[in-house]
């Protein structure tokens, strides 16, 4: 009877310690349930990485780099014109992709730096630059209000939650933290090339995009 009890009372202790530790995973992280406050900077970035943090260990790899991602025939909807498009509509063009939030700030300035890039690039039938709203609780009105109030004329759409997991799986997870900036940029072949975290000047940004553009197919 004691020997019963004792093991009783440890299954019990066990089930406790299970119950009190359990965790939200990353996918539950990207499940759109609708919240009743908006996402701010503050409360978003508490649930995703620093800044400063380190890519995870899954960034790309060699051969990675060189396979073409599921995410590129994902179909996206540009928010301006509500057409739909697909990154493998853009092949043989060099395509420059921010993942970024309304709320986020850094975004703001990072993309003030993009416009004064297109300013530099001038029309370019070759050149495309994308917004990716990775955030959950924005959709597609609240980011077209956003880029229209901004005087930002190039393409965005919402991410699918499979596109932004496939980010995080594939390039890391700073990838989901707007506030440090992430971008990539894919070069006429499809090859996918991260550029460093952080708000990146337009003359920064010129030189990592130049060397794709004066590359022939």
């Amino acid at each position: 009877m004691k020997i019963r009890n004792i093991l009783f009372s440890v299954t019990l202790l066990a089930a406790f310690l299970v119950t009190a530790c359990g965790t939200s995973t990353g996918e539950d992280m990207m499940t759109e349930e609708p919240h009743g406050a908006m996402a701010t900077e503050d409360t978003m970035h508490g649930d995703m990485m620093t800044e400063d943090a380190p890519m995870n260990d899954g960034s790309m790899t060699n051969d990675a780099m060189m396979e073409t991602p599921n995410w590129f025939s994902a179909s996206l909807t540009n928010v301006h014109t509500g057409e739909d498009f697909a990154i493998q509509d853009l092949q043989g063009k060099v395509v420059l992709v921010e993942t970024m939030a309304v709320w986020c700030s850094n975004c703001l300035k990072q993309q003030g730096q993009v416009k004064e890039l297109h300013n530099l690039l001038g029309e370019r039938d070759d050149f495309v630059s994308l917004g990716l709203d990775i955030d959950p609780n924005e959709d597609s009105a609240k980011l077209k209000g956003f880029v229209e109030d901004k005087g930002f004329d190039w393409l965005y759409a919402v991410s699918p939650a499979d596109v932004s997991r496939e980010f995080a799986s594939l390039y890391g997870d700073q990838f989901l933290n707007p506030p440090s900036t992430p971008m990539l940029v894919i070069d006429r072949h499809g090859n996918v090339h991260p550029l460093p975290f952080g708000i990146k000047s337009a003359d920064d940004l010129l030189n990592a995009v130049q060397p794709y553009l004066d590359e022939e197919m």
